[in-house]
């Protein structure tokens, strides 16, 4: 059995002299294991399924800060679009008008962050640094009453070599200092940077993650049935 409580006591712990939040990645579990891990004190919840997250929603304290951290379809944004905290996925212009479409709708404001490719496998989704400022000054961005940039994610190389994961990590934030600097309006204030996870968060937080993802070192090995 799974230790929840002990394992966010033992993040928590590593983390209080950081300028860095956990998400806790609950995206398979059931919600009695969330309750858990609220009552134990997590606030912020990851989920990579619209649905799935919206029907947690439903169940579960209503001041939880739900992060959508899996790839986002555009057929699903409605579902997530009333309550979501911060979509960390965000890899295109389509999915971004989208998310504004649905933002005005409920009358809210949506916190996103780009999702840049900084892995070596193409399998991972997310912008290059020309894709992401091509967005940022184009028309159509600027026209987006409801939705605001607040940082960065990226996702590194699965692999064992720190060295490269490092400098994957490394690349990410010299990026987010470049868009930092060169971009600031009411809608683009980069204040996140959302990197690492539960094999790599140590380096992440090193290099300056300002929010790790970690779902199997709280929750236990995932479930995919």
């Amino acid at each position: 059995m799974t230790d929840i409580k002990s394992n966010l006591n033992k993040f928590n712990t590593e983390l209080a002299e950081t300028n860095c939040k956990l998400v806790a990645v609950s995206k398979t579990k059931p919600v009695e294991l969330l309750q858990t891990a609220y009552e134990a004190g997590a606030r912020i919840f990851g989920e990579n399924k619209a649905q799935e997250m919206a029907s947690k929603f439903e169940e579960l304290p209503k001041d939880i800060n739900w992060h959508f951290i899996g790839h986002l379809q555009t057929n699903k944004v409605k579902y997530i679009a009333p309550f979501v905290g911060l979509v960390h996925s965000v890899d295109s212009l389509k999915v971004l008008k989208e998310i504004n479409k649905r933002a005005k709708q409920n009358e809210r404001v949506i916190n996103c962050l780009l999702q840049m490719h900084i892995a070596e496998e193409e399998t991972k989704f997310g912008l290059s640094e020309q894709e992401l400022e091509e967005l940022l000054v184009s028309e159509e961005f600027a026209n987006m009453g409801n939705i605001q940039i607040v940082g960065l994610m990226g996702m590194a190389t699965n692999t064992e070599n720190q060295d490269q994961i490092r400098k994957e990590f490394k690349g990410l934030k010299q990026v987010f200092g470049r868009i930092q600097s060169k971009y600031n309006s009411p809608q683009v204030q980069l204040t996140e940077l959302s990197m690492g996870m539960s094999g790599d968060y140590k380096i992440a937080i090193e290099e300056g993650s300002t929010l790790i993802r970690v779902g199997s070192s709280i929750f236990g090995a995932r479930n995919y049935a």
